[in-house]
């Protein structure tokens, strides 16, 4: 319907060569939600492209990257199909679920692949390497994809619609890329031919083995100089995330340049913006907006008349559309348009001449339905407002709703608040104020999140290794980047808001699979060495160096590539 009617906009402002500016929630959201599905297309296509190059430049196997993307694409249409069985829509959020699968599911094929390569390096059978792959890695890549899928899943106990719809179509599908990346490239595998030497010569890169080698060397002889960069650093990032502001905008994720902003903009400035926000007035008696408990005619009009005065002091707000206003207006219409009626509210006689004018008006009997229940319990003040942000929404209400209670509930001539069975109930609601409550509900719920998910991850990890020094010690890595990334969050001036608190669960899921696969191969290289642990590290670094690289750099490029994006 928006579109429809811009459409007939266009011509419309062509025929008469004028400008026409559109805004307001449906066609806000209407924009809004086109773009973010363009942009999943525009996403997957990036994705598709980048970890393509990177895969071929590692593998050197036009096969081998081929057949990854393809498992990892039944994986996105899994999600996809996913979204739409449960009835869910496609949002800022959900729309970021195709792409992340694809750059997620991707390390998995890459593990599986550079171990079948080396089995096969190691003996030539290929069906008993790819017995063994499965074997070796299908373990370690199960409990890094299930933190990554509990990563996401826990988004489910913050009971906000858009993140619960993402973290569990977002958890279901990890899994369910998993499964199907060590259920159909192993099938893949059994019917194409062994690979050519040309094909298995990535695993002896000499780039990537005198990193290894540098890595190793830093761990046996330079552990206290780690400790100390790793401190300064995370030192640092605590410092930084002290500067970050927890403030959202309706379209702070739009260019600047963006029709949308522009058009938002121009409401702004000459109609204080579109974002509706509401004050109910319950007066708690049948007929009390207009008598009060005392019988007193009008007194409840004109304590929202007091109410609205105060409230057009505040620049963010547009002009009042209320029961008041109405009656005004009538006053007005009921004595031939004369501009000083408007200015008063009629007193009790004139109302009841006015009721009885409006009722032999053919059509406008029930005009004052908008602003009041049938019973005449319940009435409403509505506003527009500017974009102001959820900071300085939160300022406003906060020094707003004391005034709002002392006018209705605060009697002067006794100066002393009104009894308890007799005060009004004034509630401060309306889109904005929604927006303000859910943007401080998720800042508020990362953290509660983030506890679930470390707490279920050090469970997994304690039934696996059995021991608790080991996994408690294990999630300092963890958390290190959560650290960092809100450290740069703050130094860049990046705030809280939905479309950034993602990044929090990311990470941590991403650094808990490094931590995974480590742990994996060395508890596997301690029982091979009997118990050496230095050759267990080392041996450990080797196994997984070119699988590591070859992964984060894929997460890195695959990431970077939401870059590209109009939103910000």
């Amino acid at each position: 319907m928006s579109l429809e009617i811009e459409a007939l906009g266009k011509e419309f402002a062509k025929e008469n060569n004028i400008d026409l500016h559109y805004s307001g929630m449906p066609y806000i959201r209407t924009v809004f939600m086109q773009k973010v599905s363009g942009e999943m297309v525009l996403f997957l296509l990036l994705a598709v492209l980048v970890t393509s190059i990177i895969l071929f430049l590692f593998f050197r196997s036009f096969i081998a990257v081929f057949f990854s993307i393809i498992v990892c694409l039944v994986g996105v249409v899994v999600s996809v199909g996913t979204l739409e069985l449960m009835g869910f829509r496609i949002t800022i959020l959900s729309g970021l679920i195709p792409p992340l699968i694809l750059v997620i599911g991707v390390p998995n094929c890459i593990f599986i692949i550079n171990k079948y390569q080396e089995e096969l390096v190691q003996h030539g059978n290929k069906m008993k390497a790819l017995a063994r792959t499965i074997q070796k890695v299908g373990m370690s890549n199960f409990l890094a994809n299930i933190t990554t899928a509990i990563g996401f899943g826990v988004f489910f106990f913050t009971n906000s619609s858009l993140l619960v719809e993402f973290g569990i179509v977002a958890a279901i599908n990890v899994m369910a890329t998993y499964a199907i990346s060590h259920i159909l490239l192993p099938i893949i595998y059994s019917y194409l031919p062994a690979p050519a030497p040309r094909y298995t010569k990535h695993l002896q890169n000499r780039t990537v083995a005198r990193t290894m080698e540098m890595v190793d060397y830093l761990v046996h002889n330079h552990r206290k100089a780690i400790y100390i960069t790793i401190t300064v650093i995370t030192l640092i990032s605590l410092v930084g995330m002290t500067k970050i502001k927890v403030n959202g905008y309706l379209v702070d994720d739009l260019p600047k340049k963006d029709p949308v902003y522009t058009h938002l903009h121009f409401f702004e400035h000459n109609f204080h913006g579109v974002m509706p926000f509401e004050i109910n007035v319950d007066t708690k008696k049948a007929n009390g907006v207009f008598a009060d408990r005392n019988g007193s005619a009008g007194a409840t009009l004109y304590k929202i008349q007091s109410l609205q005065r105060m409230i057009n002091k505040y620049d963010a707000f547009s002009k009042p559309v209320s029961i008041v206003e109405g009656l005004k207006y009538a006053y007005q219409a009921y004595n031939y348009g004369d501009p000083k009626k408007y200015r008063v509210l009629p007193g009790a006689m004139e109302l009841a001449k006015l009721r009885d004018y409006t009722q032999t008006v053919k059509g406008k009997e029930n005009k004052l339905a908008a602003f009041m229940d049938s019973t005449k319990r319940y009435t409403r003040v509505s506003y527009q407002m500017a974009d102001v942000g959820t900071d300085s929404l939160q300022k406003l209400i906060d020094e707003i709703k004391p005034k709002v209670d002392s006018i209705f509930n605060f009697d002067r001539e006794t100066n002393a608040w009104v009894a308890d069975s007799l005060k009004y109930n004034v509630a401060l609601t309306g889109f904005s104020h929604v927006f303000l409550k859910s943007n401080a509900y998720l800042f508020h719920h990362l953290f509660i999140s983030l506890m679930i998910a470390i707490l279920a991850i050090l469970i997994i990890g304690l039934a696996l290794f059995r021991s608790v020094p080991i996994i408690v010690l294990s999630k300092l890595p963890c958390l290190i980047p959560l650290a960092i990334t809100a450290g740069i969050m703050g130094f860049a001036g990046i705030p809280f808001k939905p479309s950034t608190i993602l990044i929090f669960s990311i990470a941590f899921g991403i650094a808990s699979d490094g931590t995974i696969y480590i742990l994996t191969e060395y508890r596997h290289q301690l029982r091979k060495l009997h118990e050496n642990r230095s050759k267990a590290i080392s041996r450990t670094i080797r196994e997984l160096g070119n699988s590591m690289i070859y992964t984060n750099i894929i997460l890195f490029f695959g990431f970077a590539i939401f870059a590209a994006s109009t939103f910000g």
